[in-house]
């Protein structure tokens, strides 16, 4: 068997995440177009019958303006030690700036082998040129230029991963598909409705903790969970007039869940001001699982 572990590394909402999706062929991990929708440095195992590939998302790397911030920058560049290949996606559409710049050096310090990933070029014209440029800055193994929406070049893309992988052991179960617990998942996908509803004021100071998952004896699953925000007006915005967004949220949330679980889901919600989380309360931050990525 085949197996190894593959880091995906470039700014915020490159389409990292897309890519893995593709690569696993279902949904794994909350996408939406708001930069910095992943927090967390995640694990995404893919299994067939002779390759296991652990897939490591992580968050964008960006000049960081909050305690929060700098937990995920570091996430992500710890992320790059250690492993059998890194894919350093590039957005076509907006080249070469400083976070690529950061990324560069960073893969000369890890010394591993790296794919250049062109992605979005959907959106672009020159973006063979831009791979030159990056070429002229690092020795890339090889180049790839890809479009999730298109379905172009991820196919390709995904079978030279395979064959960089290196002889080894099964790391998980078969049907492993993350390393990530039900409770996390849970959070991620409420997280995700939130972005995908809310206005640009609320989305980077949301925290989602899942509380409690209760298999209760009418064969319903109890989750509760707790938005954090850090303003009363975050608050009414999630709420809404008659507390019509909540309970949108709540239920495209809920929907997504059952889909995931395989059971009937009763989901409770709540909202809660907790002033400046992102910098002064590391409770909240280990609870959403910063704490562990730096491990």
């Amino acid at each position: 068997m085949k197996s190894g572990f593959v880091t995906l590394v470039g700014r915020p909402n490159v389409g990292k995440s897309s890519l893995i999706n593709s690569f696993m062929g279902r949904k794994v991990l909350i996408v939406t177009e708001k930069p910095q929708t992943t927090r967390n440095r995640i694990r995404c195992i893919y299994t067939d019958s002779e390759h296991q590939i652990i897939f490591i998302d992580t968050p964008g790397i960006h000049k960081p303006l909050h305690r929060l911030g700098h937990f995920m920058v570091e996430a992500a560049i710890e992320a790059m030690k250690g492993v059998d290949l890194i894919l350093f996606v590039v957005d076509a559409t907006k080249g070469l700036g400083e976070p690529e710049e950061q990324i560069v050096e960073l893969l000369k310090a890890s010394n591993n082998r790296t794919f250049l990933v062109i992605n979005k070029i959907d959106l672009a014209e020159d973006y063979h040129r831009l791979a030159e440029i990056a070429q002229e800055r690092y020795s890339f193994e090889r180049v790839f230029f890809t479009s999730v929406v298109k379905n172009e070049g991820v196919a390709e893309l995904f079978e030279a991963v395979k064959s960089a992988m290196p002889e080894g052991p099964m790391y998980f179960p078969p049907d492993t598909v993350t390393d990530r617990p039900l409770s996390f998942q849970f959070a991620e996908i409420i997280r995700e409705k939130v972005l995908l509803l809310t206005r640009d004021e609320v989305p980077h100071c949301v925290a989602v903790i899942v509380d409690e998952i209760t298999e209760r004896e009418n064969g319903v699953t109890y989750v509760a969970a707790t938005i954090y925000v850090e303003r009363d007006s975050q608050k009414a915005i999630l709420i809404g007039k008659e507390g019509r967004m909540i309970k949108q949220i709540g239920t495209l949330a809920r929907l997504e869940m059952e889909q995931l679980s395989g059971e009937r889901i009763y989901l409770d919600l709540h909202v809660k001001v907790k002033k400046n989380w992102r910098d002064k309360d590391f409770i909240i931050l280990n609870e959403i699982g910063m704490k562990d990525d730096l491990r």
